[in-house]
């Protein structure tokens, strides 16, 4: 039987060609249903109250609080705070909420992002909620967040931490507002509690508001056009936020100039203006903060203001203490440490309606000791990491003119193992780029050792131990292999490739999806067919038959000679079971015999495999050995045999080995007598009795 896990992969597989996790179809946070618990709710006459994300201490999370802070928390619905609840009130606003006691800066500079952008929001935001009774309020409420390649719709109920009738956390400006709050609350649902929001990056967020295509541009190192790509993505309808570099401590230290150390911003305006008959290009930022702006040029009280004209001194210009404010392109440059883009499209990069970027994604797995080969530190087996093939064709005459410096993006984002966001603790990531010369070309399955003794063509810089590492690169039409890998070798996690290019492109696994098996040559010492079966009459009962018991008896003292570790019974009772096409539970002679011609190929394979010449196979070994059997899978289907048949050690003993075989070898025949030859489609009975392995020999 595989492992439960391969079910569920499966499923998730089929979920996502249904259009599971789309955002028209975004799956169900925790297996809870918005509509079903609402109306629930409803009949029931009563307030929701989320078992999932409880209303307690649990949901708040160790150290934002201090112990005599927490005993004072007692956790409000709105209505219990403030007459006339609203959820919306006016619109939606960057300027509606303020941070609370977390050090979530990073989520709500990217929720003032998204309130620009109407289609994104409420994507994001359902609209259609509200407080009163008489439109369905129940306690209840639901967000949508892009999470690791999936949508998922997240439910809470309202009830909110307050200390002394004061929100903890974020509180809008308006005291009956409280998407925002409401907000957070789902967010920090989906991060594992509120402590598990404090500190992170803005593109994280921006990410899971859009599923896009994120950009990060390093200012000491930005392209001389980066203000003309900032406007165009502004016009394009981007997201954007920015960082400070982190002082000398952890703390938010507040500059001279008014500028926040480590801390996050969101873009809100990019325009240029005549200023004594030259332009300026300026950029505006947002403090999450509600307060506290740059007070340099052209701050909102700088004399700069008065060299333009009154029609854009009235256009840009306005005096409040409300976060935002203007500063120079140079100033901005020299201020912040980096800059981040998130958009649906990044067709806006060229400025050109002509020029299209297409983009492919692709879901993938590193795990120890068969798919996680480490960097090209490891030459000897940095081959063994997933490889991904991409054609990339000439991009079309319309474009060619418009053509700048790069034309393709590769991004790399590693998925965490653990639902608490705090206890994530990131690998160091990266990636390479190889073209493939013709004497490549068209060869199936992953290339060797040897292929990847050359230097790559493009590289991510550094190895990061980010959530997301990206590069922009320039490379000509042709063939080329990518290959994403951890820094060190041995290390288990999951990713997510993303590639975009202006011209179309074919990516592909370099590996094949179906499991298709050349059955082995018998070995040579297997003996001919009258030793064979004098050696199985030795063993055979009265009726010339040999039961799980005999034939374990029979393949210790014969095909190991007694060494140990031996053929257990449970191996042998599945061999039985296999091969049985009597149905009588015992192998006769003629079944037997081609078990025997197989067991005896596999152990010489096994022996073949086994360099070190240990009696174990490690994984990388058994690579090469399904390789000479013929066998061809994804690496994820070898990762999945890796679990079930590895043990602790993760290495295979030649009784596993040969039971794995055996098992792919029937799947396939399952397969092809089930199937359509492109899926197989059964009836509930029909998948209890492909579970049975009795059932299973009539398919060998």
């Amino acid at each position: 039987m595989p492992p439960p896990g391969v079910c569920l992969n499966i499923m998730n597989e089929r979920n996502k060609k249904n259009g599971r996790g789309s955002p028209t179809n975004p799956d169900k946070f925790l297996d809870q249903d918005f509509e079903q618990l609402q109306k629930y709710c409803t009949i029931n006459r009563t307030r929701y109250i989320d078992d999932m994300f409880p209303p307690d201490r649990r949901s708040i999370g160790n150290g934002v609080l201090e112990p005599d802070e927490l005993a004072r928390v007692v956790w409000r619905r709105p209505g219990k705070l403030v007459e006339n609840p609203s959820f919306i009130l006016d619109g939606l606003s960057r300027f509606d909420f303020g941070q609370g006691a977390i050090g979530n800066c990073w989520f709500l500079a990217s929720i003032g992002a998204l309130t620009f952008q109407k289609h994104i929001r409420e994507q994001i935001i359902p609209v259609d909620q509200s407080f009163q009774e008489g439109e369905g309020y129940v306690g209840l409420f639901h967000f949508r967040f892009w999470r690791f390649g999936k949508w998922v719709d997240v439910v809470i109920d309202d009830k909110l931490p307050t200390i002394d009738g004061r929100l903890i956390f974020v509180r809008s400006k308006t005291p009956n507002e409280f998407w925002a709050a409401l907000m957070e609350k789902a967010y920090a649902k989906v991060c594992g509690s509120y402590a598990d929001m404090n500190a992170g990056t803005v593109s994280e967020a921006l990410k899971d508001f859009t599923g896009g295509i994120h950009m990060t541009f390093k200012l000491d190192e930005a392209p001389p056009d980066l203000w003309d790509i900032m406007f165009r993505a502004a016009q394009s309808k981007s997201l954007m936020g920015c960082g400070t570099p982190q002082g000398a401590t952890s703390a938010n230290t507040v500059l001279p100039n008014g500028i926040v150390q480590g801390h996050a911003y969101t873009i809100t305006g990019v325009t240029k203006l005549m200023t004594n008959n030259q332009s300026v290009k300026l950029v505006r930022l947002f403090n999450p903060w509600g307060q506290g702006e740059w007070n340099g040029n052209w701050s909102d009280k700088s004399n700069s203001w008065q060299s333009v004209s009154p029609e854009d001194r009235t256009k840009c210009l306005s005096i409040r203490d409300d976060g935002e404010f203007w500063m120079s392109m140079e100033d901005f440059c020299s201020s912040y440490s980096d800059m981040d883009i998130c958009c649906l499209c990044p067709d806006f990069l060229d400025g050109s309606s002509e020029c299209h970027w297409t983009s492919k994604f692709h879901d993938g797995r590193w795990v120890a000791g068969t798919t996680a080969g480490g960097c090209m530190n490891y030459r000897e087996s940095f081959w063994t990491n997933p490889q991904y093939h991409i054609k990339l064709d000439a991009v079309d005459d319309e474009c060619a003119s418009e053509q700048g410096p790069n034309n393709m993006l590769v991004s790399l984002m590693q998925k965490p193992d653990k639902r608490n966001r705090r206890l994530v603790s990131n690998l160091h990531i990266g990636f390479s780029v190889f073209s493939v010369p013709p004497e490549y070309k068209g060869k199936r399955g992953k290339l060797p050792a040897e292929f990847f003794m050359r230097n790559p063509v493009a590289s991510s810089k550094n190895y990061m131990n980010a959530r997301e590492v990206m590069e922009f690169f320039r490379l000509v039409p042709g063939e080329y292999i990518i290959v994403p890998s951890t820094f060190k070798p041995n290390e288990t996690a999951s990713f997510i490739l993303a590639i975009l290019s202006k011209s179309d492109s074919h990516l592909e696994e370099s590996s094949s999806h179906h499991v298709e098996i050349t059955k082995p040559t018998p070995a040579e010492n297997g003996g001919d067919t009258d030793s064979k079966a004098t050696l199985f009459r030795q063993y055979s009962d009265q009726y010339e038959e040999v039961d799980a018991e005999q034939l374990q008896n029979l393949l210790n003292e014969n095909l190991l000679q007694g060494k140990s570790p031996g053929f257990g019974l449970d191996t042998c009772r599945s061999m039985v079971a296999l091969m049985d096409l009597t149905v009588t539970g015992r192998l006769d002679g003629r079944e037997f015999l081609r078990l025997w011609d197989r067991v005896v190929s596999y152990k010489e394979l096994f022996n073949r495999a086994d360099m070190t010449k240990n009696g174990v196979l490690s994984l990388g070994e058994l690579q090469n050995a399904m390789i000479a059997t013929g066998i061809q899978m994804s690496d994820g289907m070898q990762n999945l045999m890796a679990l079930r048949y590895g043990g602790s050690t993760g290495s295979l003993t030649l009784e596993t080995f040969v039971s794995l075989i055996l098992r792919l070898d029937c799947m396939s025949k399952i397969f092809k007598k089930m199937s359509d030859g492109v899926g197989i489609y059964l009836q509930e009975s029909e998948v209890m009795e492909s579970l049975d392995n009795d059932k299973q020999k009539r398919f060998i």
